[in-house]
């Protein structure tokens, strides 16, 4: 893993008062999401800062071998997906450093928010939900969460009522939709205040779920 992340990165075009950390999914990278941002509408957006971290490059087992930008190793395409947990800690620290640079900016972590799409919604919620200081929401998409069983002991109090955005595809050929569910039902009897959506797509984004998000972004920011 790299000491530090580069990052696509979209200034606030005024005063910057909140960050939104944006994470790609396997073999995307930083320019995945930049078109999104003017999609949005939001309310506030000359005053946020978008950064789109770049994943690492390293060898994805699944895919042969095959380096790519990858938040974490995915071993076997069963249906929960084994993956190297180890990595995606080590993927949570980077992101911890990006946070951490918003910070010095003189962003307020309540006025940070993590999003993710696939691989890096794991990254998005694994992250946040142990991050020891209050963050603004977590925005998860087609994704799940390998590491709730861990979380039951590394929660961080402060974000016990942090608002979390989950969607998925109902047709999704990578993240199955039932894995997604068990995902969101166990944060869920964990007293998260989380929401689902779905929507009849593969993986991948559509409108409406653009507008859904851009409803929970304006509302949490």
């Amino acid at each position: 893993m790299p000491a530090k992340l580069t990052c696509v990165e979209i200034p606030a075009t005024t005063t910057p008062l909140y960050s939104i950390i944006w994470l790609h999914g396997l073999g995307a990278d930083g320019h995945d999401f930049e078109s999104i941002v003017p999609e949005l509408s939001l309310n506030k957006a000359e005053h946020i800062n978008f950064i789109f971290p770049n994943a690492p490059v390293q060898a994805v087992t699944i895919n042969g071998g095959m380096q790519m930008r990858s938040w974490y190793d995915i071993l076997e395409a069963s249906l929960d997906r084994k993956v190297a947990v180890d990595d995606i800690y080590q993927s949570s620290t980077l992101l911890d450093d990006i946070i951490q640079s918003e910070i010095d900016k003189g962003i307020k972590t309540e006025n940070i928010l993590l999003a993710g799409f696939s691989q890096g919604g794991v990254i998005a919620l694994h992250t946040g939900l142990r991050y020891p200081q209050k963050l603004a929401g977590i925005i998860a998409l087609s994704t799940y969460m390998p590491t709730t069983e861990q979380l039951k002991t590394e929660r961080a109090a402060c974000n016990n009522e942090i608002p979390i955005f989950i969607a998925q595809g109902t047709m999704d050929p990578v993240v199955n939709p039932q894995i997604a569910k068990d995902s969101f039902s166990r944060l869920k009897a964990m007293g998260y205040p989380i929401s689902w959506h779905e929507y009849p797509m593969q993986h991948s984004l559509c409108m409406e779920e653009i507008t859904d998000i851009s409803a929970f972004i304006n509302r949490v920011m």
